[in-house]
């Protein structure tokens, strides 16, 4: 029934409050104001006043032209997540939410479709400093260079200790990125790495790793106490691995926008 319909209904009589408020899907407490919004205003009272007033809140459209207008110019080819992450370091205020929406209505950024259901992923150790993640990846940072980047993170917050290149990742690498964790947050109670030889010693390639016959890398970490774990899979490092991707991404970026062509700058 249409609002005139029920409305003239309750007045004649023929319907209760409560009867008239199922109608339209309120309670009878809400009919009651309505009511009274409809006696001081009309019909306009019970109008839903978002759909006609526009929001303070609400941006200039001068405001995400020039968004548009930055990312054009300056950030072209970055995500949005990469470049909202850039826009509050820069003292922006707008939510991602609005960064994102901004730029996919002006044809900036594509919209990603759904990752779906996937495998559910392992529980993250309670506290950080527990396990911490090492890995290495070749990526060519800058236009005809290719530089190993050097990761020590955090298993329970993604937090990054150490991140450093490298011509090649190897045992010296991987210490140092073991002593910049121990120097801020003490020893670990275990490390998650590849099969990397500098880690382990593989006797059959692609087989289990020898716990017995240690590297340089295996017995510092065995007279430190720190349990050493090997990842037989990308995703049994699914931590580091995402981490990776993120970087590939933005870095090259990054270093493009502040004009960083060697290691020592970078």
């Amino acid at each position: 029934m249409r609002f005139e319909e029920t409305w003239n209904e309750w007045k004649k009589g023929r319907l209760t409050q409560e009867e008239t408020g199922r109608i339209w899907g309120i309670s009878e407490r809400t009919f009651r104001r309505y009511l009274r919004r409809v006696e001081e205003e009309g019909v306009k009272g019970i109008l839903d006043k978002r759909l006609t007033q526009a929001s303070s809140r609400r941006a200039p459209v001068d405001e995400a032209l020039g968004l548009v207008e930055k990312v054009c110019s300056r950030h072209e080819g970055w995500n949005a997540k990469h470049f909202h992450s850039w826009y509050r370091k820069e003292g922006g205020s707008r939510s991602y939410t609005w960064v994102k929406k901004t730029l996919q209505e002006n044809g900036v950024v594509e919209k990603t479709p759904g990752k779906g259901r996937h495998r559910e992923r392992r529980e993250r150790a309670p506290w950080e400093g527990m396990m911490i993640h090492q890995d290495a990846s070749s990526h060519p940072r800058v236009p005809g260079q290719i530089w190993n980047l050097v990761v020590t993170m955090d298993e329970a917050s993604n937090a990054h200790y150490s991140m450093f290149f490298v011509d090649e990742e190897g045992t010296a690498s991987s210490l140092q990125g073991m002593k910049d964790v121990i120097e801020k947050k003490g020893l670990p109670s275990a490390l998650c790495t590849d099969r990397g030889s500098h880690y382990w010693i593989t006797p059959e390639a692609g087989g289990k790793v020898d716990k017995k016959n240690l590297t340089p890398f295996g017995r510092a970490k065995k007279q430190l106490g720190i349990e050493m774990i090997a990842a037989y899979s990308p995703e049994a490092r699914g931590r580091s691995e995402r981490a990776f991707r993120t970087h590939q991404k933005r870095l090259p970026k990054e270093l493009a926008l502040e004009g960083i062509t060697t290691m020592e700058a970078a």
